[in-house]
């Protein structure tokens, strides 16, 4: 696949979205950053733009139907061609079903379900006719294998799979060379979890282990320039999505068991933390969270997941090695 000249990414304020644009802007590639936060967004765009790269911050809300389509029009005659989309932007809360209101389940499904829809369309409406360009849908673990006290987030995340494979069969119907591919997530070092709604005893935390957002942005970056269909990333994304198609029932058992605490951090209270539900938190916004001493940098599955051709050749290589080495000996 070529090189993207431009790239979309919704989210881009704070956390995955945030290193996404920077890791883009790292290989020359202009870009167009979205969120809500007008402020936090002119913050994280003077950061891309220290990488000489073209920076177009544009702030809206991704539910609103028509937003992300004006915002494409508004790319495409400032930028050029838009490249590759990413969808991200995601609100979540930390409450069992019992103590969330239908508003705020409507909410987070707006933004984090809907919101892909709308980004997939305004990316299509552009990419159709000239039969080329990415999207990448910015998934989770939770896509399959769900967790107590994230019903709406979850939800949301199942929705993404289920409309992106029924749309990758009608580009597949209409001969279509767009590319579209999904990145299932493990746990991330972000801000969500300082401004998250939460209703638990305890401040919230990612269910570990976790990694840095970095580690995100490169699987974003790699699955933008190689046409495969899911990049699983993190060996506990594999753990869970492998042994939720085996043994879903164990996991149901385990997680109503421990689902609640691994969501805890009993460090800090839960109250009076601010929501970000319905308006942005600021002076929060930033690329890490709160738990750098845990979050590892390296991921060596994501490293051997892009790089299967060269360890399979290594690995046929190796064989030809010792089968010459038997052959040797048995003379």
């Amino acid at each position: 696949m070529r090189k993207p000249r431009v790239v979309v990414i919704t989210g881009a304020s704070a956390g995955v979205g945030r290193a996404t644009a920077l890791e883009f802007a790292r290989h020359g590639v202009d870009v167009a950053m979205i969120a809500r936060d007008a402020q936090a967004l002119e913050d994280a765009a003077a950061d891309v733009r220290s990488h000489d790269v073209r920076v177009l911050p544009i702030a809206l809300d991704v539910s609103e139907t028509h937003a992300l389509d004006d915002a494409a029009a508004r790319i495409e005659a400032t930028l050029g061609p838009i490249d590759v989309w990413v969808n991200n932007a995601m609100l979540t809360s930390f409450a069992p079903l019992s103590a969330m209101s239908e508003e705020d389940f409507r909410r987070i499904t707006d933004v984090t379900y809907l919101g892909f829809v709308w980004g997939t369309m305004a990316a299509l409406k552009r990419m159709t006719p000239r039969t080329r360009g990415v999207i990448v849908q910015v998934g989770s673990a939770l896509a399959y294998r769900s967790i107590p006290l994230q019903s709406a987030y979850c939800g949301a995340k199942h929705a993404i799979r289920g409309f992106t494979d029924s749309l990758r069969c009608e580009l597949r119907h209409a001969r279509s060379r767009i590319h579209l591919t999904m990145v299932q997530m493990p746990a991330l070092n972000t801000p969500q979890f300082d401004w998250a709604k939460n209703a638990m005893p305890h401040a919230p935390r990612p269910v570990a282990p976790i990694y840095e957002p970095e580690v995100a942005a490169r699987a974003i970056w790699w699955a933008a320039t190689h046409r495969r269909r899911e990049l699983w990333v993190g060996i506990s994304s594999i753990k869970a999505i492998v042994a939720n198609t085996f043994a879903p029932g164990l996991l149901d058992a385990y997680l109503g068991r421990n689902g609640y605490q691994a969501q805890q951090d009993t460090t800090l209270p839960g109250d009076g933390r601010p929501g970000n539900l319905w308006k942005p938190v600021t002076a929060l916004h930033r690329v890490h969270g709160r738990f750098e001493r845990e979050a590892k940098i390296a991921c060596p599955s994501l490293w051997a997941d892009t790089h299967r051709g060269l360890l399979m050749g290594t690995g046929l290589a190796l064989l030809a090695c010792l089968a010459r080495e038997v052959r040797r000996r048995a003379r």
